[in-house]
């Protein structure tokens, strides 16, 4: 971090760390204040471009899922749910009902509590606790980090039991599993969820007694809606705001515009009608509060959240809310499993365009792929959620400077840093976008 001028009259003073701690990739910020006003805010992605949509032209329909986890090892389930939502409309199937179903949910439940469970206790937490990473914080809150290390071991394990793996699970595919888990499998994993369960609804009640900078942000929130009025938006639904946009999956190109600007290695999202949203925790638990089970919506009331969260700085508390859903609802999916006769359906390409959008830890994941008739893939656009959020955060980080413009320059600093940390944003999965031309002489 370094600061240089001052705060009286017109002299600039300029608030610029070179390295964000505690987000997983590599970036940057940089604000300039001219006196009292906030002149320039700008989140900067340095991470280099990856290129994974290009990767994947010319490769089979059915590679999709293990390629697209590879970009991120925090996400991997989010971008193969996607990608196979994607896929199998391209192809006219549908898996929205029966054991596939749950058995994809429930792997999409581990995936949420192991990366809630990382952000929430090793992220986030210092943030708050006032220490510069979780190595130091454990030292005087060693059953903090424990909790969260356990939790996120639970996690772990259900993404192993279903998905093959930890970490880039390889059991996936198109039309469904590779293998299907027996009862008896999953019955293992009871024992640590339930613990997991009861760890995540103490972290609620810990989450809610931090203490929260007064800031509040009303973004236009943007999220799936499952259609099943029992159930959290994770894996399916349509995709709506709370400004009244109402859309389809495949109708996400004709909404949302990305755009190139000069201090990112990731494009900018924003909807054509209306400018930046925000999507993710906040906007999940704003438009579907009421489709929490019965468990998580209870803990979200006595932690003192109302159907709206307004304040960013609160998401730690949100997504301790959404640990106790996801651990809640893979015991519920666990108890009622019944093997499936088969681990997938059959999925016979044709020339298609699909779309495929589920809800990653982070946010809404939008997967769009053009096939031909032997299933080669001739197109593929991605666009993960910090992509989405960067204008949002960058608007965040306005607000909070001009709240706290006169802090001392380092504290402001920590202030802003945490500011983008409230947004878990996963900076390596937004680096793949930007388009490579090669000309040739």
């Amino acid at each position: 971090m370094s600061a240089d001028g001052g705060t009286q009259g017109g002299e600039t003073r300029i608030i610029r760390t070179d390295y964000l701690a505690r987000v997983e990739g590599e970036g940057a910020m940089y604000v300039r204040l001219d006196g009292r006003t906030v002149e320039d805010v700008k989140l900067r992605i340095y991470e280099p471009p990856r290129f994974f949509e290009a990767f994947l032209r010319g490769r089979a329909f059915t590679e999709a899922p293990d390629l697209t986890a590879r970009i991120c090892g925090i996400c991997p389930v989010a971008y193969q749910m996607s990608a196979v939502r994607a896929m199998e409309d391209a192809c006219g199937v549908t898996i929205d009902e029966g054991p596939l179903r749950d058995l994809r949910r429930l792997l999409y439940c581990g995936e949420w509590i192991e990366s809630h469970s990382l952000h929430v206790y090793m992220l986030h937490a210092p943030d708050f606790l006032g220490y510069p990473g979780a190595v130091e914080m454990a030292r005087d809150h060693a059953g903090i980090v424990e909790q969260g290390l356990q939790m996120k071991k639970a996690g772990n394990a259900l993404m192993a039991v279903v998905g093959g793996r930890e970490v880039h699970p390889i059991n996936v595919r198109v039309g469904g599993f590779y293998k299907a888990p027996t009862r008896v499998q999953l019955r293992t994993l009871l024992e640590p969820l339930e613990r997991a369960r009861e760890t995540a609804l103490a972290t609620v009640g810990w989450a809610a007694e931090l203490p929260f900078p007064e800031v509040e942000r009303t973004p236009e929130l943007l999220a799936l809606s499952d259609p099943d009025p029992g159930s959290y938006p994770i894996d399916r639904g349509r995709i709506r705001s709370d400004a009244g946009l109402d859309i389809a999956p495949g109708e996400f190109d004709e909404h949302v515009v990305e755009e190139h600007v000069e201090h990112s290695n990731a494009l900018h999202a924003r909807l054509r009608e209306r400018g930046s949203y925000l999507t993710g925790p906040l906007a999940r638990y704003g438009l579907s509060h009421a489709q929490l089970r019965p468990l998580a919506r209870e803990a979200a009331g006595e932690a003192g959240l109302g159907p709206l969260c307004t304040n960013p700085f609160q998401s730690i508390v949100v997504r301790a809310v959404e640990l106790v859903q996801a651990s809640d609802e893979a015991l519920a999916l666990i108890e009622a499993y019944e093997e499936p006769d088969a681990p997938a359906v059959e999925v016979t390409p044709r020339r298609a365009v699909g779309h495929g959008a589920t809800e990653a830890p982070r946010g809404l994941l939008y997967h769009r792929y053009e096939i031909d008739e032997d299933g080669t893939i001739l197109d593929a656009r991605i666009v993960p959620p910090t992509s989405q959020n960067q204008l949002a955060i960058e608007e965040d980080l306005r607000a909070v400077v001009e709240r706290d413009l006169d802090l001392p320059d380092e504290q402001l600093s920590l202030r802003c840093e945490q500011a983008i940390r409230n947004h878990d944003p996963c900076i390596s999965c937004a680096t793949h976008f930007l388009e490579l031309t090669v000309e040739r002489g």
